[in-house]
């Protein structure tokens, strides 16, 4: 080869630009690409798990919905377990969310007004510890706006609020057969859910403050 310097001028300047290209190709794609969704969690309990997910899963912006166990000292425990009523968990929901479509005030204020938050004792025809009503928070703005949620009821029914607002802890999923049981057994569901009074209830407390009286 006469010009040996020439080759290498040239095969460097080759490289760089197929880096240039892959590099900018690269940027090309990420910049098309659509942006990470943001999403945050809440969790609330509210008696039957079936039914706060159930009505959860009716919200805009809602994007998931778990049934599961929180509040108590045992890992992971099993449904018998909780509702034996000596674990200390909590039947519960844990919501996902799209704060960019509904707010954790939004929340809070929805998950008040479909439960009896004047039943120290439980929810509707479930009486226990477990079927207990309560918010379990993150922090002092979630904090902050379940005291407001609890306060404008309090106000709103004109007698005190039960239900409870406690530090969120670890969260256990329930069995598999209990997900989205008011879609994979939904006679069964329905049937719990009118036998129980749950909405009749809810019509009868809320309904009064929907209408001023």
């Amino acid at each position: 080869m006469k010009h040996p310097a020439l080759l290498i001028a040239l095969t460097a300047g080759l490289l760089a630009t197929g880096l240039a290209f892959f590099s900018s190709a690269g940027a090309e794609d990420r910049r098309f690409d659509d942006p990470p969704a943001r999403v945050a969690t809440a969790i609330f309990a509210g008696g039957c798990f079936w039914c706060v997910e159930a009505d959860f899963d009716k919200v805009e912006g809602v994007i998931d919905t778990t049934s599961g166990y929180t509040g108590g000292t045992v890992d992971n425990p099993s449904y018998k377990q909780v509702t034996r009523g000596d674990t200390g968990h909590y039947e519960a929901v844990k919501v996902t969310y799209d704060p960019s479509k509904v707010s954790y005030d939004e929340l809070a204020d929805y998950f008040i007004h479909h439960i009896d938050p004047t039943d120290a004792k439980g929810q509707f025809c479930d009486k226990g510890p477990s079927y207990r009503s309560a918010i379990f928070v993150s922090g002092q703005g979630e904090r902050q706006s379940a005291e407001a949620a609890l306060k404008l009821a309090k106000k709103q029914l004109g007698q005190d609020v039960a239900t409870a607002i406690l530090p969120a802890g670890g969260f256990w999923p329930a069995e598999d057969y209990h997900q989205d049981y008011y879609i994979r057994s939904a006679v069964k569901y329905d049937f719990y859910r009118t036998a129980c009074g749950r909405d009749d209830r809810i019509k009868d407390l809320w309904g009064k403050v929907a209408k001023g009286s």
